[in-house]
Parts: structure tokens; C-alpha cells; sequence
């Protein structure tokens, strides 16, 4: 299956960290390369490679190992070995219907529940992602665009939502990385739009409109990632 992966080798070492801020400057660093792919699916994340490159002790690198691999971006292996996580291809179905439910679900409650201080939030985080997109930086793109839903599932007010979306989109950024690589990270405008006809629907407190609008943009994302996944994904399934 072509996943358009590359082998890319990880970034030139890098300067020492400043005493007792190693930990996350080493985490911010793999977390990047991993999301960038830089790091490709399965790579070694030796301690031992990594204790060298950032010019610390393996203890500031285990750490930030740690976190990555609570965040599902790195593995363990049984030997103890860590490498960056597997992309698991063979979920891909159950993962994008429910990444298309949450992103009508989160949509509708917000056009229902939100407040003048959440609509505020939603401009801001949307403000950022188009910023991003006219400067064609795809880290900045994956994570103003996770920030701008998560801002609308906020608005909805149901944590066990906001909670449960926050984790498919997190799981989902290195998906969606392959998803601008398909536009050579020049995001169409078009995208940046659709976020704007969120705004409006949620604004005017029209749930029906936000609901669709959200399916619409989620499968257009199914839609560009078609060659990973079966057919069928994101069947509308009724909330009321």
C-alpha cells in the first residue's frame, strides 16, 4: 500500500538544552520530527542516539519518551526498545467514522450551546489556522486546525465529547500531515472557508447547518486519504 512515507533520516544534531529544561525541549523536538515525519513510522528512538544528538544525559531522553509514547507516538517494544508508533492502516475504517461523527456531533452542540466568550475562542484558533495556511507551514496548519475543533467541541459543553475528540485528532495528526502533503502543504483556501461556514452556522445557532457542514468538511479529508481506507466510512448517522 503506498502511504507516501518516506525514509527521511532525523534532524542534524541539535545544541544542548539549558540545565533542567532538557526533558521537554527533547519531547517538543521528536514530537515535531514524528508529526513532520521526519521520523518515520517504526524508527528507532535509540537512548543512547538521542542522549548524543540533544547533548544530555539518557535520563532528560527517557523521559521525554515517555510522554511520546503515552501520547500513542512512540511504541515499546518487548525487548524495551522504543520506536515512533506504527500508523495502523488496518483501523483506518472504525477511526475515520468516528472522526466524521465527532466532527457533526461537536459541530451540532456548539450551534446549540455556545456562548459570546466560546465564539471568541473559535475566531481566534481560526485566525491562527488561516495565518497558517497563507504561510504554508504545515506544523502550524496540524495544530491551529486541532485547535479551531477543539474549540467548537469546548463550545458544546459535553467534556466526555470534547475529551473523546481531542484524542481522534491527536491520533489523527500525522494522517492529516499526509493529507497536506497531497496539496505540497499549499492548503486550498477553500478549506480555510469551510471553517468559516462553521463559524457562521454556529453563530447563528443553526445545529442542523453545522451538523452538515461538519460532515462535509470531515469527508473531504476521507476523500483525499481514499486510497488508505475502505468504502462506506462516515455513513450519516442520525444524532437527534
Amino acid at each position: 500500500m503506498d502511504t507516501e512515507l518516506d525514509s527521511t533520516p532525523s534532524a542534524p544534531p541539535r545544541s544542548a538544552a539549558p540545565r533542567g529544561s532538557a526533558s521537554p525541549v527533547i519531547y517538543e523536538a521528536l514530537k515535531q520530527d514524528i508529526l513532520n515525519l521526519s521520523l518515520a513510522p517504526g524508527a528507532p528512538l535509540d537512548e543512547t542516539g538521542l542522549s548524543e544528538r540533544f547533548g544530555t544525559s539518557r535520563t532528560p531522553v527517557r523521559e521525554a519518551l515517555v510522554r511520546l509514547v503515552a501520547e500513542g507516538l512512540a511504541s515499546t517494544l518487548p525487548n524495551r526498545n522504543t520506536i515512533v508508533a506504527m500508523l495502523d492502516f488496518a483501523s483506518l475504517p472504525p477511526y475515520l467514522d468516528a472522526l466524521t461523527l465527532m466532527y457533526r456531533a461537536s459541530s451540532r452542540l456548539a450551534a446549540e450551546r455556545r456562548t459570546v466568550a466560546d465564539l471568541d475562542t473559535i475566531r481566534t484558533a481560526q485566525a491562527r489556522f488561516a495565518d497558517a495556511v497563507a504561510q504554508e507551514e504545515a506544523l502550524a496548519m496540524l495544530h491551529t486546525n486541532r485547535d479551531f475543533h477543539l474549540a467548537i467541541a469546548a463550545a458544546g459543553h459535553n467534556p466526555y465529547y470534547t475529551e473523546f475528540f481531542a484524542r481522534l485528532l491527536n491520533e489523527g495528526m500525522r494522517l492529516l500531515r499526509l493529507y497536506y502533503r497531497r496539496f505540497n502543504d499549499r492548503l486550498p483556501l477553500r478549506y480555510v472557508d469551510e471553517h468559516e461556514g462553521l463559524i457562521e452556522a454556529i453563530t447563528a445557532q443553526n445545529p442542523d447547518l453545522a451538523e452538515a457542514l461538519g460532515g462535509e468538511h470531515a469527508l473531504q479529508i476521507v476523500n483525499q486519504l481514499q486510497s488508505l481506507m475502505a468504502p462506506g466510512l462516515g455513513a450519516r448517522l442520525e444524532l437527534k
